[in-house]
């Protein structure tokens, strides 16, 4: 008999779906963190920068919050978390004051594009009409094939057509072609590609189905309400506490890891020959992101208003002028103006901004892996680029090279966000070609009645994002062969 059923290592969203699915399953389960405050990428901290402004250390706006399969069965707003919808979901400004701008509804979103909206309706329309077909291709766990056929196909034509050199055919202006691109490079790689193309057709249609909410309170409220199912279910958090070898891991008889696949294969020390060599074989990815943190003195006085709308707005340009800088990145340089992705919270979180009228003001920038460049001032000129007067209102600023994102979350090596590399075949092959993408040593595959291990971090299917599902996914297989556990644990409030 061991003390504890199942022990999880991290706690960034996937490890607490992982250790909350166990624990709803009657588990007895441990999470062992090595920073401070558990949450991962989603944590929510006072960053010293001004008396009463918080900041979101790396996610911001959660669209999977409102989509995930796992997080609508976990019902975050029946928990009291608020998850609250800008009027425009988001933004992509051009120079000369224009803007393509993504609002909650489809058919307005069309009708400000002019020329282009019956294209953007055509491309978009029967994914919106289907959010849980696209969401089955997307956030599946990419082994079996999805129930939805027409909507799957649907998906693979436009990804064929936006992921190609012809993705310029369809629009004949620059605000809906670049509105799009925006999206796409959320996957930070070259533009066309297949994985942006994907990026963009899972996302962009999400904002016209179940919007791109921001938490009230920031990021840290979604963590705050799996640390509380979690803990009334009996599980433990222990920060502060490192593993970095096997003998660091408590006794018991499944073990779950939020980590890389390097971590993965370092802290087990023994592994199938094959699974280790698949494991420090897979690719980070060659992009990554550096963070800036600034706080405002007021809203930012975008040239096109509307702007001040979005909850998410990104800064790359035209079509033509994303794909430049992403491609100098994809090359191991520094665009002269990145890809910059921003968030004011306080566009609809009011309890963000102080009585003082200070504000937080969230930035990622793209930046070759590894880079160890301040980036504060390109953050603030791509701003200023789209809204004059911006630098006067920045009181105060931080920012964290991509080379020391880890120093944060050890998962984010280099500044790679998005857990490895994301190609069509590293979504399919993650981190490995294996049936099983989740398994390190089967139950009793050691020795008999050895411990069963399982990798459930975003570095396996369905890959980046704050969505719960690789940890979902990797506890409920854990349940069924370590513990002979069939039936689907409900994670309703209250059950």
């Amino acid at each position: 008999m061991t003390a504890v059923d199942a022990v999880v290592v991290g706690s960034g969203p996937n490890g607490l779906a992982a250790a909350v699915t166990l624990a709803r399953a009657g588990l007895v389960v441990q999470v062992l963190e090595a920073q401070d405050v558990p949450g991962g990428g989603a944590r929510t901290l006072d960053l010293g920068l001004a008396d009463g402004v918080v900041h979101d250390l790396c996610s911001a706006v959660h669209p999977m919050a409102v989509a995930s399969p796992f997080l609508r069965a976990f019902d975050l707003p029946a928990r009291g978390v608020h998850l609250l919808q800008p009027e425009v979901a988001y933004a992509n400004p051009l120079d000369g004051g224009r803007a393509g701008l993504a609002y909650r509804s489809l058919e307005r979103t069309a009708d400000g594009l002019g020329v282009d909206g019956p294209a953007w309706r055509s491309l978009l329309a029967p994914l919106v009409d289907d959010p849980d077909g696209v969401l089955a291709v997307a956030l599946g766990d990419h082994r079996h094939v999805p129930r939805q056929l027409g909507t799957a196909l649907a998906f693979a034509a436009r990804l064929l057509e936006q992921g190609s050199g012809v993705w310029g055919a369809r629009f004949r202006d620059e605000e809906a072609a670049a509105l799009l691109t925006g999206v796409g490079a959320h996957a930070i790689t070259r533009l066309p590609s297949p994985s942006a193309a994907g990026t963009a057709l899972l996302l962009a249609p999400l904002a016209h189905a179940g919007g791109w909410p921001v938490p009230r309170g920031g990021s840290g409220a979604i963590v705050g309400a799996l640390l509380a199912d979690l803990r009334a279910h009996g599980g433990e958090v222990i920060t502060g506490t490192r593993v970095d070898r096997a003998a660091d891991l408590p006794p018991a008889r499944a073990y779950l890891f939020d980590t890389s696949p390097r971590t993965a294969v370092r802290v087990l020390g023994r592994l199938p020959t094959g699974v280790a060599r698949g494991l420090v074989a897979f690719p980070r990815s060659r992009g990554a992101a550096a963070k800036v943190d600034l706080v405002l003195s007021g809203p930012v006085p975008w040239a096109h208003p509307e702007v001040s709308r979005a909850g998410t707005v990104h800064l790359g340009g035209s079509r033509l002028q994303a794909a430049a800088a992403e491609a100098a990145v994809a090359s191991g340089r520094h665009a002269q103006r990145p890809m910059v992705l921003v968030s004011d919270p306080g566009v609809v979180d009011t309890s963000r901004v102080t009585a003082a009228g200070l504000r937080p003001f969230w930035a990622y920038a793209h930046v070759p892996a590894g880079s160890t460049v301040d980036v504060t001032e390109a953050v603030i000129a791509q701003v200023e680029r789209f809204a004059p007067g911006f630098r006067d209102l920045v009181v105060a600023s931080r920012c964290i090279p991509a080379a020391r994102l880890a120093d944060h979350d050890a998962n984010l090596v280099g500044g790679d966000i998005s857990g490895g590399a994301v190609s069509v075949y590293r979504m399919l092959a993650r981190p490995r070609l294996a049936w099983d993408p989740y398994v390190l040593v089967p139950p009793g595959g050691a020795s008999p009645g050895a411990a069963g291990m399982w990798l459930c971090s975003s570095s396996t299917p369905p890959g980046p994002g704050v969505h719960g599902l690789s940890g979902w996914y990797a506890a409920r297989q854990a349940l069924r062969d370590g513990f002979g556990l069939r039936e689907v644990v409900s994670l309703a409030p209250g059950a």
